[in-house]
């Protein structure tokens, strides 16, 4: 194996990121020791937008992996990646029904309620309207979650093991805080992220815990 393919994996991470939350998580799930290159998506206009990274993720985003000599860009396609090169401390049931499920809930999440919600489009909605929009598509997005959550939940969001739809969830859940969703309507997500919260692997993943989260927003 070569030294790149043997070298600790780097992480192109934002503090705040969902999508590199959810990356966050998985890699601390399955024990993967990794190093963060912080990418401020704010500062000199968006680090993410500079021609050194643009070499990295052509889509100007994070997050991305540098793993086994590789760089994957896109949090599912590297989550996917993780598991199927890693499986053990597996994040996707054996039963073919509830992988499904799995990915069911990862889809809904990372193609119809984060994306309408990210940096890219609240800037473009403009600061005025960025609230509201936000809301609406969340709401619109954790109705169809909770409704799915209600025939596949156990402990977790699918059954009683926590899997990659879980990595997907909380950091969604946050975000639906920040634009202040009343989420009272979603006591099964409310109560699956309420377990998690605690858990070692979500709690290192979080926000607050990044090398680059500003001291004021830290916990």
């Amino acid at each position: 194996m070569s030294l790149s393919a043997m070298s600790k994996p780097i992480l192109y991470s934002y503090w705040r990121s969902s999508c590199s939350w959810r990356v966050r998580i998985a890699l601390n799930l399955k024990e993967i020791p990794y190093d963060i290159k912080p990418i401020s998506l704010i500062k000199s206009g968006g680090e993410q937008h500079c021609n050194e990274y643009r070499e990295v993720n052509p889509m100007e985003q994070v997050p991305a992996l540098q793993i086994d000599g590789h760089t994957l860009v896109e949090s599912l396609a590297i989550m996917h990646y993780l598991e199927e090169t890693r499986p053990q401390r597996p994040l996707l049931p054996q039963d073919v029904l509830k992988r499904a499920k799995v990915r069911e809930i990862c889809e809904v999440i990372a193609s119809g309620v984060q994306p309408l919600q990210n940096l890219i489009v609240l800037i473009h909605v403009g600061e005025e309207k960025k609230k509201e929009w936000a809301q609406h598509w969340i709401t619109r997005g954790f109705r169809a979650i909770e409704k799915l959550l209600s025939t596949s939940a156990g402990k977790f969001c699918v059954g009683d093991e926590i899997t990659l739809a879980d990595c997907c969830l909380v950091p969604q859940v946050f975000n639906a805080r920040r634009f202040h969703v009343d989420l009272r309507p979603y006591p099964i997500i409310l109560r699956i992220d309420r377990e998690l919260e605690g858990h070692p692997a979500f709690r290192a993943a979080h926000p607050s815990n990044q090398p680059d989260c500003p001291p004021e927003a830290a916990k």
